[in-house]
């Protein structure tokens, strides 16, 4: 399947608020919000001196406390090396210890943020995993790039951290994979050189500028363009590609149009408009139903306005195919996670089930977010999981209107 080129947005909202989209043509395939003030933006990759306030023997974890009184849960079985800058008299993690960790989810409803001693350190090309010796390679470059990249990183191993290699290292020259492996090499060392002597709850390491996340998270080789309207967002930007990208800085455009500002130009908020409703209609004039809950998402694929007398085998097949690919950029946009079940519409022929899998699987590799498409139950329901890194759209939305009606408060 061809991949179009792909244009990254940065905007600004009136309310200040940070809006970014990746559009795969004059579609959105990727939504994020990031509220005008740091305090509300998300945890995830802080590194903090935490401080253990309660063991939990029954279920093997800890409690941990880091910056702003705010409690973390703490896996103690995923930690079997913590990285302690104050300790108790106990080989075991006990209450008062004082250790380094990094937030890897953001508080979810009733679920506290969850925090690891296994400290991760993004680049464009890699990340750097603490307490691991492993090297793994997106399982979307192909066999003998892997084969290339391993070779490649094997030497920058070592006893206490190994790399994930990430999609944008296919395009990368091994001068840029070596200098990016020492440059997160050095990073971590120097956390840990200094983290003895930071008080506790102090923040080690902060978030990069959203925009800069964003980046960071995208697969570049796809991007025709990058464009923002706003100068100090452009500056930014244009250093980070200078010192990491500097092939990609021609990609890079400030627009400026005071009558058509680039939330306008793309449609951006009818976009965020439309990914928060139950309803998504096909060309085909079929629909979805996306329908959170709780446990899971559930995606409803209907016919619409066929009825059950003209629909035949070949407009079943089409529907699904559709409602696939459609089911797929959906997944993404809204940032659904965890389980999601999609009810496609049956199908008697077993080719014709074959296809649509295959054809969702493809689609489902695009995803820059751990996506898993596991099978198709005897009901005939289509399972997959996906990877819980941030909020929905529907919560960052729903954040910034807590956040606004805060503030005029």
């Amino acid at each position: 399947m061809k991949t179009l080129n792909k244009t990254l947005v940065i905007t600004q909202k009136k309310d200040q608020a940070i809006l970014m989209a990746i559009l795969d043509g004059t579609k959105a395939v990727e939504l994020r919000l990031s509220p005008p003030e740091e305090k509300e933006r998300s945890l995830v990759g802080n590194i903090y001196i935490g401080k253990v306030r309660r063991v939990q023997k029954n279920i093997d974890s800890a409690f941990v406390e880091i910056a702003n009184h705010t409690q973390c849960y703490y896996s103690i079985p995923a930690n079997p090396n913590p990285f302690y800058t104050t300790k108790g008299n106990s080989s075991r993690i006990i209450e008062g210890d004082e250790l380094l960790v990094q937030v890897k989810r953001d508080g979810l409803k009733t679920k506290l943020p969850a925090v690891s001693g296994n400290i991760e350190l993004a680049g464009q090309y890699l990340i750097l995993v603490g307490n691991d010796t492993q090297i793994g390679i997106s399982g979307k470059l192909s066999a003998e790039s892997r084969k290339q990249l391993r070779g490649w990183m094997e030497p920058f191993v070592t006893e206490r951290y190994g790399f994930i290699v990430r999609t944008n290292a296919g395009t990368a020259s091994r001068e840029e994979i070596e200098k990016e492996a020492h440059s997160l090499a050095e990073q971590y060392e120097n956390l840990l050189r200094h983290a003895p002597y930071r008080t506790c709850f102090s923040l080690l390491k902060g978030p990069d500028p959203a925009w800069i996340e964003m980046m960071r998270d995208t697969y570049l080789a796809d991007l025709e363009k990058i464009v923002t309207d706003v100068p100090l967002i452009y500056d930014s930007l244009h250093g980070y590609l200078q010192q990491n990208q500097p092939q990609l800085t021609e990609h890079l455009q400030l627009y400026q149009d005071d009558l058509l500002p680039l939330i306008k130009l793309y449609r951006l908020e009818h976009a965020i408009e439309e990914a928060l409703k139950e309803q998504v209609w096909l060309k085909s004039g079929g629909y979805l139903v996306i329908q959170p809950t709780e446990a899971l998402t559930v995606i409803d694929v209907n016919t619409g306005k066929y009825s059950e007398k003209k629909v035949r085998r070949e407009t079943l097949r089409k529907i699904n195919l559709e409602a696939a690919a459609e089911s797929a950029r959906q997944i993404r946009l809204r940032n659904l996670s965890g389980i999601i079940l999609i009810d496609f519409i049956n199908m008697e022929q077993e080719e014709d089930k074959k296809e649509l899998m295959e054809y969702l699987s493809q689609l489902l590799l695009r995803d820059p977010v751990k996506t898993r498409l596991i099978d198709m139950t005897k009901l005939e329901l289509v399972e997959i999981t996906r990877k819980k890194v941030r909020k929905t759209l529907r919560e960052q939305v729903a954040s910034l209107k807590v956040s606004n009606n805060t503030t005029h408060t």
